[in-house]
Parts: C-alpha cells; structure tokens; sequence
C-alpha cells in the first residue's frame, strides 16, 4: 500500500509528521510519500533510522494556512503540499491521504481533487470518538451544515459499513441525532430523516438525545454538520476540563496527592481511553479515494495510528464496499 502523507499539515509539522510516518514503517508493509519542503522534511528524517527505499519526498513550495479560505487556497496554491498529496491519490500513485493541517481545505480538495463516489450526494466527515460501553461515531461532523434527509440516510450507510469492516462490530447501531427519542419529534429534516431511516439498509435503533451519546451503546450517530460539529467540540470540551479540575484537586493537599499517586495508573487508563492521539483521525466518507483527517495538533503517535486507519480501511475496501451498497440502492 501506498500512502500519501501532507508533510506540512498540522501544528507540529513536518516534525510529528515525519516521526509518524517513521513509526508506521516499524509496524506496517507500506511505502509513505511524504509532500512538503523536501529540506525541512530532510532534516527531520535525518535523526532517524528507518528502510529509505520506503519513504520518498515530493517538493512542494507553498503551504495552506488555516486561516485561510479554503475553496480559494485550494484553487490558488497548487504547489501546496495537501494538493500534491490529494493529487497523488486522484492519478492513483497513491491509495490513500493524509492530512493535519486545515480540515476546510481538506474536505474542499478531496471533493475537487479526488471527486465523489457516484450515487453520494454529500461526503461526510466521521470521528470515531470514545464512549463507556464502546466507540462511536457522528457523522457528519462539520462537512454540511445544511442537509437533506436522504444525505443523513447516506451519511448512515457509509458509516455502518466503515464501522463494521474497520472497527469490526457487526451490524452496528444507528441512531438519529434528535432532541427526544420519539419519532415525533424534532425539526423538518430530522422527521422526514426517521421515515428513511426506517426502511433503509442499516439497523436504526431510532432517535438518540445528546445525553445518551456518550454512553457508546448507539455506534453511529446521524446528523447534520452543523449539529454534529457542535457534539464533537462539546464532547472534547468536556473531556478537557474534567481533566483540569481533576488535575486541580489532586493536587490540592498532601491528603489527595497521595491518593492521587495510588491511584496513578487507573487515570492513565482512563486519561488513554479519551485521547484522540488513539484514533488517529476522521475519515471523510463518500469521495473517491481514502481521505484520513488527523487531529490539528497530532504528534507522531496520532500520525501514525491515522496511517494504521488509513491501512485499515484499504485492506478492508471500504470503497468498493460503499460503492456497492449504494448502486444497490439506485437498483431499487
């Protein structure tokens, strides 16, 4: 497998990235084609060990900021090192791409560059994040701010089949994002969403309110990116603070420091548990070509597991599986 890597994505690129791509090749059989200022990422590859004929570096001179409009830095930087990397997937040198830099123009070039899988009107962001009786994912979770039911249905059954085939829970749940659990309720497009729902592909288990996401008993959570953006920040806002006041009382006495020491280990496991560095990234279903989204602030761990879910979704056929369900469902 052949993997694209934006060598100058995120906030602690090209470092993280190359550290990544260097940890990946010690535990997977793949060739990485690292996109950026090829001294910079010279540099950086330079401190460590690791087979050279795996790894090659595509110059690029330009860089897309975060700050900046995504459709219009996408158009006008071509020389940037996320277009190189989107263009080696799109002329199939490469099966997958990955990226941590500005996730606008990420999602802007892998629909221009890489294109949709036909028959899928929208492509979908879609997080894995960790819940207490498993994982779940809500998609979408920024792509689409405005939505149409059969989007949601769609969004549905891209996020099933990656769940079931990547993940490997079968048969996964699918919950509709709604503000009470009765079918009722809700606003336009979540109403005429259930109907579809209910006679589609998939084993919808109904409507889910925000309190019961973070149980993780509903593996894949539908909604619109307006909502599903607003879930994600939510939940890694409240991830951090429990975190900080945690923090913030164990470390207020003698008394609780050293009940805190003793209890070290069980807030490592759970502090593990809520660390996005584990899953790597979020794929954005629906186009043509894997298309991996890493954290902003990923370090070389979170790089590299976003390569292994990058690999895992090549090996599994995510999109040919996708592709298949949905030329199903243009048949009927």
């Amino acid at each position: 497998m052949r993997i694209a890597v934006d060598g100058m994505g995120g906030d602690l690129s090209p470092s993280s990235v190359v550290e990544g791509c260097v940890l990946a090749l010690k535990e997977m059989d793949i060739h990485i084609v690292i996109t950026g200022k090829k001294d910079l990422i010279e540099k950086e590859l330079s401190k460590y060990q690791y087979d050279k004929s795996k790894i090659e570096i595509i110059d690029c001179n330009e860089i897309i900021d975060p700050n900046e409009h995504p459709v219009m830095a996408i158009r006008r930087k071509k020389d940037s090192s996320l277009n190189k990397a989107l263009e080696e997937v799109k002329n199939k040198k490469a099966d997958a791409v990955i990226s941590a830099g500005s996730t606008g123009a990420f999602m802007a070039g892998s629909l221009f560059i890489v294109g949709r899988i036909k028959g899928i009107d929208r492509p979908a962001l879609a997080p894995v994040m960790p819940g207490r009786n498993g994982s779940f994912m809500v998609i979408d979770c920024g792509a689409n701010a405005e939505c149409k039911p059969i989007n949601l249905v769609q969004f549905a059954t891209m996020g099933s089949i990656y769940f079931e085939h990547v993940l490997k829970i079968a048969n996964p749940l699918v919950g509709l994002v709604n503000i009470g659990a009765e079918e009722e309720k809700g606003n336009e497009l979540t109403k005429a969403a259930y109907k579809l729902l209910k006679e589609a592909p998939v084993n919808f288990a109904g409507n889910i309110e925000p309190r019961d996401i973070p149980t993780g008993d509903i593996q894949v959570l539908v909604c619109d990116g307006f909502v599903g953006n607003t879930i994600l920040k939510m939940y890694e806002g409240v991830a951090s603070n429990i975190f900080s006041l945690l923090k913030q009382e164990i470390m207020s006495s003698l008394k609780t420091k050293i009940g805190g020491l003793l209890l070290k280990s069980v807030f490592k496991n759970f502090k593990t548990k809520f660390d996005y560095k584990e899953y790597g990234g979020a794929a954005f279903l629906g186009v043509d070509g894997i298309c991996i989204k890493a954290h902003g602030s990923s370090d070389g761990r979170a790089i590299k597991n976003a390569i292994r879910q990058a690999k895992l979704f090549y090996d599994n056929d995510i999109i040919g599986k996708i592709k298949n369900k949905i030329e199903e469902s243009l048949d009927k």
